[in-house]
C-alpha cells in the first residue's frame, strides 16, 4: 500500500503560478505511470498530465504549454508547475499512482486550487 500526499494548492489570482507536489510514502520508482488529475465542482474528474517511467509525458490540451509535470524518484515526488493559471483551471487536484503488474492504482487525498482575482 502506497499513501500519496499532495501539497501546494491554495487561492491564486490569474495568470500566477503554483507548484503542487506529491509525496510517496513509497517508492515511485516501480510505477508505470504517475499522474495528476483534477475535479472541478459539478464536474467529472479529468486527467491533467502524466508522467512514465521512462519520462514520457502526456498534457491535456486545455494545459499543454503552461503545466509541467515532472518526477524525482529519488525523493518519491512527483511535481506540477502550473503557470498562466486561469480561472477554468479551479479545482480539486488529485495525485495518482499506477502500476501495470498487479494493476495498482493510488490516489491522494486532493489539494485545492481556486484561481480567482
Amino acid at each position: 500500500q502506497v499513501q500519496l500526499v499532495e501539497s501546494g494548492g491554495g487561492l491564486v489570482e490569474p495568470g500566477g503560478s503554483l507548484r503542487l507536489s506529491c509525496a510517496a510514502s513509497g517508492s515511485i520508482f516501480s510505477f508505470n505511470v504517475m499522474g495528476w488529475y483534477r475535479q472541478a465542482p459539478g464536474k467529472e474528474r479529468e486527467l491533467v498530465a502524466t508522467i512514465r517511467t521512462n519520462g514520457f509525458t502526456n498534457y491535456a490540451d486545455s494545459v499543454k504549454g503552461r503545466f509541467t509535470i515532472s518526477r524525482d524518484n529519488a525523493k518519491n515526488t512527483v511535481y506540477l508547475q502550473m503557470n498562466s493559471l486561469k480561472p477554468d483551471d479551479t479545482a480539486v487536484y488529485f495525485c495518482n499512482a499506477y502500476k501495470a503488474v498487479g494493476g495498482f492504482n493510488y490516489w491522494g487525498q486532493g489539494t485545492h486550487i481556486t484561481v480567482s482575482s
